[in-house]
């Protein structure tokens, strides 16, 4: 996934490598640990699964801005076909879950709106100009890519306007929230998920691999890690509310009225920001992406020295617009490639479908800019 994880983590390990690995995998069992001691085990094991996430994510070097670049670009689909298999693995076992368990568990349910179908499609071209959706931006921030690096703080302090003006935006027009229930439920979703995959393999160019060996197992561990994150947190995997509610903390910290916003001022919200960011499932898993990217990136080259790439001035300026466009598109579609596209889905959310059209017509058009803008064009 990382931009800057170009290097295998196969051959010996360079000299001085092997206390410095110890090192690292102590740290982060020093550090759920702690989170688990001070704040709770729950909390603790969602600080273990984030990190799950970011080594996975950064480990097998998948996501989801560079699946559909390869797709668009090359009809390469192997990355977009773990995608939903791995989508379909999460759903097999959530979407029962939440019938069961209505009253303990919730999925990713959001409306169909205006807002939405529009924001999905900004977030769809923002993530291919700075490459790198939710996860991906954190992952890439974590192995010390100097772009992701620029983008994260102006994609969290978009995800805190956009929630803002959230009512504004969803008050221009909006379906009620509608899912996919129980067997049947379960059931289509797995049609469509499998008519999706058909059709990705029919516009496949010739000769391409169909299903990858390392995304498969990819797909495999983000399904497992995505349902330990429903079963312990009670809500399935996101991103963009946790950079918003660092925003949030930091507005109120400088004396900020959150008043002002129905979203902030919300009971649920203003709690979230008056509390421990370790009390918050959303913020741990995203510091656990962060710490489990930047554990793997450590592990393979012993430094995160990254060269900062000779881009013009425009190139910097576009990466901070993009920045906080991602995080403000994706507060008005109600979530990003994880939140409303993989949670959305496998939870039975109908706006996880509509999100990942709209989104990916957004992102012939982030490949197109992307250049323009005088980024380099990378897979």
């Amino acid at each position: 996934m990382s931009q800057t994880a170009t290097q295998g983590a196969a051959g010996a390990a360079p000299a001085g490598a092997m206390p410095q690995r110890a090192g690292l995998i102590l740290g982060a069992l020093v550090v759920v640990a702690l989170v688990a001691l001070f704040a709770g085990a729950r909390y603790g094991l969602l600080l273990a699964i984030g990190l799950g996430f970011g080594i996975a994510l950064e480990g097998m070097r998948f996501g989801f801005a560079g699946p559909w670049r390869a797709m668009i670009l090359r009809r390469e689909p192997s990355g977009v076909l773990a995608q939903l298999l791995s989508i379909a693995l999460v759903a097999v076992v959530a979407i029962p879950l939440l019938s069961s368990h209505a009253g303990e568990l919730i999925g990713a349910q959001a409306p169909i709106g205006f807002a939405m179908i529009g924001g999905a499609f900004v977030f769809g071209a923002c993530m291919q100009i700075v490459l790198g959706c939710g996860s991906g931006t954190l992952v890439n921030a974590g192995s010390g890519n100097p772009v992701s690096l620029l983008a994260l703080p102006f994609f969290a302090l978009g995800s805190f306007a956009g929630a803002w003006n959230l009512i504004w935006w969803t008050d221009l027009g909006a379906l009620p929230i509608l899912t996919l229930s129980g067997g049947a439920g379960l059931g289509v979703t797995l049609v469509l998920l499998a008519l999706a995959a058909a059709i990705f393999l029919w516009r496949a160019a010739p000769g391409t691999v169909k299903l990858s060996r390392r995304h498969a197992i990819a797909a495999v561990l983000l399904a497992l890690l995505a349902i330990g994150n429903l079963l312990v947190a009670g809500q399935p995997w996101g991103v963009v509310y946790g950079l918003g509610l660092w925003a949030a903390k930091g507005y109120a910290a400088l004396g900020g009225d959150l008043s002002a916003s129905a979203f902030w001022a919300a009971p649920g919200s203003m709690e979230r920001v008056q509390s421990s960011v370790l009390t918050d499932y959303t913020s741990l898993t995203d510091i656990g992406i962060i710490l489990g990217a930047f554990g793997v990136a450590a592990w393979r080259r012993g430094a995160l020295a990254s060269k900062l790439p000779s881009y013009p001035a425009r190139a910097w300026v576009a990466t901070i617009v993009a920045g906080f466009l991602l995080g403000y598109s994706s507060r008005l579609a109600f979530g990003c490639n994880v939140g409303a596209f993989f949670s959305g889905i496998s939870t039975g959310s109908l706006h996880g479908w509509v999100w990942f059209v709209a989104a990916f017509a957004g992102a012939f058009l982030g490949i197109r800019l992307r250049p323009l803008l005088g980024l380099e064009a990378r897979t």
